[in-house]
Protein backbone atom coordinates (compact mmCIF):
# COMPACT_ATOMS: atom_id res chain seq x y z
CA UNK A 1 0.00 0.00 0.00
CA UNK A 2 1.33 3.24 -0.56
CA UNK A 3 2.11 6.04 1.65
CA UNK A 4 -0.80 8.29 2.84
CA UNK A 5 0.37 12.01 0.92
CA UNK A 6 -0.40 14.79 3.23
CA UNK A 7 -0.70 18.38 1.42
CA UNK A 8 1.26 20.92 3.02
CA UNK A 9 -2.13 23.45 3.00
CA UNK A 10 -4.54 20.93 3.89
CA UNK A 11 -4.44 21.87 7.37
CA UNK A 12 -4.39 25.99 6.90
CA UNK A 13 -7.27 25.39 4.49
CA UNK A 14 -9.38 23.29 7.27
CA UNK A 15 -8.31 25.68 9.94
CA UNK A 16 -8.93 29.03 7.71
CA UNK A 17 -12.20 27.44 7.07
CA UNK A 18 -13.13 26.06 10.59
CA UNK A 19 -12.26 29.47 11.81
CA UNK A 20 -14.66 30.89 8.81
CA UNK A 21 -17.61 28.65 10.22
CA UNK A 22 -17.14 29.94 14.19
CA UNK A 23 -17.32 33.94 13.02
CA UNK A 24 -20.59 33.37 11.61
CA UNK A 25 -22.07 31.50 14.13
CA UNK A 26 -24.14 33.55 16.37
CA UNK A 27 -22.84 33.99 19.86
CA UNK A 28 -25.26 33.50 22.95
CA UNK A 29 -25.62 37.16 24.66
CA UNK A 30 -25.00 36.96 28.38
CA UNK A 31 -27.70 38.04 30.76
CA UNK A 32 -28.39 39.97 33.70
CA UNK A 33 -28.91 37.11 35.65
CA UNK A 34 -25.88 35.11 34.92
CA UNK A 35 -23.91 38.32 35.00
CA UNK A 36 -24.99 38.46 38.91
CA UNK A 37 -24.33 34.58 39.61
CA UNK A 38 -20.45 34.45 38.43
CA UNK A 39 -19.12 33.71 40.94
CA UNK A 40 -15.48 34.76 39.82
CA UNK A 41 -16.92 38.60 38.46
CA UNK A 42 -14.27 40.98 39.19
CA UNK A 43 -14.39 44.80 37.86
CA UNK A 44 -11.89 43.61 35.79
CA UNK A 45 -13.14 40.58 34.27
CA UNK A 46 -16.52 42.07 33.99
CA UNK A 47 -14.90 45.03 31.74
CA UNK A 48 -12.95 42.24 29.79
CA UNK A 49 -16.90 40.82 29.06
CA UNK A 50 -17.68 43.77 27.05
CA UNK A 51 -14.37 43.97 24.40
CA UNK A 52 -16.68 43.25 21.68
CA UNK A 53 -19.44 45.63 22.67
CA UNK A 54 -20.17 49.04 20.06
CA UNK A 55 -20.38 52.28 20.89
CA UNK A 56 -23.96 53.46 20.19
CA UNK A 57 -25.08 56.72 21.99
CA UNK A 58 -28.88 56.95 23.52
CA UNK A 59 -30.45 59.40 25.13
CA UNK A 60 -31.88 56.99 27.57
CA UNK A 61 -30.06 54.02 29.66
CA UNK A 62 -30.76 51.17 28.01
CA UNK A 63 -32.46 48.12 29.51
CA UNK A 64 -29.45 45.29 31.14
CA UNK A 65 -30.51 42.61 28.98
CA UNK A 66 -31.03 44.79 25.70
CA UNK A 67 -27.72 46.29 26.50
CA UNK A 68 -26.39 42.79 26.78
CA UNK A 69 -28.34 41.22 23.66
CA UNK A 70 -27.68 43.73 21.30
CA UNK A 71 -23.64 44.45 22.34
CA UNK A 72 -24.23 48.10 21.81
CA UNK A 73 -24.68 51.12 23.75
CA UNK A 74 -22.62 54.05 25.50
CA UNK A 75 -21.00 55.19 28.80
CA UNK A 76 -24.21 55.37 30.43
CA UNK A 77 -25.39 51.47 29.23
CA UNK A 78 -22.14 50.53 30.86
CA UNK A 79 -21.03 52.33 33.56
CA UNK A 80 -24.76 51.72 35.20
CA UNK A 81 -24.70 48.41 34.58
CA UNK A 82 -21.04 48.33 35.74
CA UNK A 83 -22.39 49.35 39.01
CA UNK A 84 -25.64 47.88 39.28
CA UNK A 85 -23.97 44.08 38.89
CA UNK A 86 -20.58 44.80 40.97
CA UNK A 87 -22.54 46.64 43.94
CA UNK A 88 -24.61 42.97 44.25
CA UNK A 89 -21.34 41.12 44.19
CA UNK A 90 -19.98 43.15 47.22
CA UNK A 91 -18.36 46.04 45.72
CA UNK A 92 -18.46 49.68 46.62
CA UNK A 93 -19.12 51.38 43.42
CA UNK A 94 -20.17 54.93 42.49
CA UNK A 95 -21.70 56.51 39.53
CA UNK A 96 -19.59 59.71 37.77
CA UNK A 97 -20.66 61.83 35.16
CA UNK A 98 -17.79 64.30 33.89
CA UNK A 99 -19.33 67.40 32.34
CA UNK A 100 -16.67 68.24 29.54
CA UNK A 101 -16.28 71.30 27.53
CA UNK A 102 -17.64 70.93 23.57
CA UNK A 103 -18.31 67.41 24.57
CA UNK A 104 -21.19 64.60 25.59
CA UNK A 105 -20.57 63.94 29.22
CA UNK A 106 -18.97 60.75 30.05
CA UNK A 107 -20.10 58.41 32.62
CA UNK A 108 -17.92 56.10 34.84
CA UNK A 109 -18.20 53.36 37.52
CA UNK A 110 -15.61 53.48 40.15
CA UNK A 111 -14.51 50.86 42.39
CA UNK A 112 -13.52 51.87 45.94
CA UNK A 113 -11.67 48.59 46.23
CA UNK A 114 -9.57 49.10 43.02
CA UNK A 115 -9.09 53.11 43.33
CA UNK A 116 -10.10 52.55 40.14
CA UNK A 117 -13.09 53.16 37.33
CA UNK A 118 -14.29 51.31 34.42
CA UNK A 119 -14.34 53.39 31.23
CA UNK A 120 -16.31 52.31 28.60
CA UNK A 121 -13.57 53.08 26.18
CA UNK A 122 -11.20 51.45 28.01
CA UNK A 123 -12.75 48.10 28.10
CA UNK A 124 -10.75 46.36 24.91
CA UNK A 125 -7.88 47.49 26.72
CA UNK A 126 -5.39 44.83 28.78
CA UNK A 127 -5.60 47.46 31.39
CA UNK A 128 -9.31 48.22 31.64
CA UNK A 129 -9.58 49.67 34.74
CA UNK A 130 -8.52 53.38 35.13
CA UNK A 131 -6.23 54.18 38.80
CA UNK A 132 -7.49 57.06 40.10
CA UNK A 133 -7.65 58.92 43.22
CA UNK A 134 -11.26 58.35 44.92
CA UNK A 135 -12.66 62.06 44.74
CA UNK A 136 -14.91 63.70 42.29
CA UNK A 137 -12.20 65.94 40.91
CA UNK A 138 -9.48 63.31 40.95
CA UNK A 139 -11.69 61.10 38.45
CA UNK A 140 -12.64 64.09 36.54
CA UNK A 141 -9.18 65.14 35.96
CA UNK A 142 -8.10 61.23 35.22
CA UNK A 143 -11.09 60.96 32.94
CA UNK A 144 -10.27 64.19 30.85
CA UNK A 145 -6.53 63.66 29.94
CA UNK A 146 -7.60 59.79 28.97
CA UNK A 147 -9.80 61.56 26.19
CA UNK A 148 -7.92 64.98 26.04
CA UNK A 149 -10.81 66.78 27.14
CA UNK A 150 -11.10 69.68 29.33
CA UNK A 151 -14.01 69.24 32.48
CA UNK A 152 -16.22 71.25 33.91
CA UNK A 153 -18.24 69.82 36.78
CA UNK A 154 -18.25 66.12 37.77
CA UNK A 155 -21.14 64.51 39.56
CA UNK A 156 -22.10 61.46 41.56
CA UNK A 157 -25.42 60.15 40.56
CA UNK A 158 -27.31 57.15 41.21
CA UNK A 159 -29.65 55.10 38.67
CA UNK A 160 -32.82 53.51 39.40
CA UNK A 161 -33.18 50.53 37.07
CA UNK A 162 -37.14 49.76 37.79
CA UNK A 163 -38.30 53.55 37.30
CA UNK A 164 -35.45 54.29 35.08
CA UNK A 165 -34.34 57.89 36.83
CA UNK A 166 -31.37 58.75 37.16
CA UNK A 167 -30.48 61.37 41.13
CA UNK A 168 -27.55 63.72 41.41
CA UNK A 169 -25.54 62.60 44.74
CA UNK A 170 -23.21 65.61 44.84
CA UNK A 171 -21.14 67.58 41.97
CA UNK A 172 -17.99 69.70 42.39
CA UNK A 173 -17.20 72.37 39.77
CA UNK A 174 -13.72 73.15 38.10
CA UNK A 175 -13.35 76.61 39.09
CA UNK A 176 -14.25 75.62 42.63
CA UNK A 177 -11.67 75.73 45.32
CA UNK A 178 -10.62 71.66 46.27
CA UNK A 179 -11.31 72.29 49.64
CA UNK A 180 -15.27 73.14 49.41
CA UNK A 181 -15.55 70.27 47.00
CA UNK A 182 -18.86 68.47 48.26
CA UNK A 183 -17.58 64.86 48.60
CA UNK A 184 -14.42 66.33 50.54
CA UNK A 185 -16.57 68.11 52.74
CA UNK A 186 -18.81 64.95 52.85
CA UNK A 187 -15.84 62.79 53.83
CA UNK A 188 -14.37 65.21 56.37
CA UNK A 189 -17.20 66.43 58.15
CA UNK A 190 -16.66 70.39 57.14
CA UNK A 191 -14.58 72.15 54.68
CA UNK A 192 -11.22 73.17 54.91
CA UNK A 193 -10.59 70.06 56.99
Amino acid sequence: MPPIRRHPGAWRFLFTGLLALVAVLPVRALTLAELLADPKLTPKRFAALFESFHYEFGAEVQDADQFLRSKRGDCDDYAVLADYVLSRRGFGTRLVHVRLVGRVAHAVCYVNEERAYLDYNNRTYFVNLQKSGSTLREIAEKVSKAIEGNWTSASEFTYDYATNEKAVVRTVAKTSPPALDADVVAANGKAGR
